[in-house]
């Protein structure tokens, strides 16, 4: 069978092979990529799930790329990128379903690993930043937050006014949030 040399993608691109060629896919991802980002971020609404669906546009394109006609080789990309983002939001919202019907019988979903070492690590982060809390800041926030006091029963178990309460707590929740953003 002779070549032809008018075909312009590279030889692993032409109909016949069984993958396209990797210089291919990486022009692909350096012209279209961030248009395309774009794009299926505008369909899931997540950009956790964005960057899942990009891999998987661009596993699509190297198993089947070869598949597509040169000059269309664009618009295919992205009817692909496409058809993984609403599958990866069906994924999605199948999911939070099954847990929401879960959580309505009263079990509570499973927590990853890695979830519960992130959420013990921020509480950690936030009982440091509260004890680097000057003493009047830091009363009023451990009675509003652990004993679920409101203002008011704060500013009367302390016999202060409630404004000075609630200037204490601003002021604390100013330094928290500073504490926490530096990771001091």
């Amino acid at each position: 069978m002779m070549e032809t040399h008018d075909d312009p993608r590279p030889e692993g691109a032409r109909t016949g092979t069984a993958a396209i060629d990797a210089a291919l896919v990486s022009a692909l991802y350096e012209e279209h990529g961030p248009e395309l980002r774009r794009f299926i971020l505008g369909v899931v609404r997540d950009p956790d799930l964005a960057g899942d669906v990009m891999q998987a546009t661009f596993a699509k394109t190297v198993e089947l790329g070869h598949t597509a006609r040169a000059e269309s080789l664009k618009s295919w990309l992205f009817q692909v990128a496409f058809h993984e983002a609403i599958t990866a939001r069906r994924r999605r919202e199948s999911r939070e379903q099954g847990q929401r019907r879960f959580a309505a019988l009263g079990f509570h979903a499973v927590e990853r690993p890695d979830e519960i070492l992130v959420r013990g690590e921020a509480a950690e982060a936030v009982r440091k930043a509260i004890e680097t809390l000057p003493p009047e800041q830091r009363s009023v926030v451990l009675a509003r937050i652990h004993d679920d006091k409101t203002f008011a029963q704060i500013a009367e178990d302390k016999g202060l006014p409630l404004g000075t309460v609630l200037t204490r707590m601003r002021l604390a929740l100013k330094k928290l949030r500073s504490a926490l953003a530096t990771g001091d």
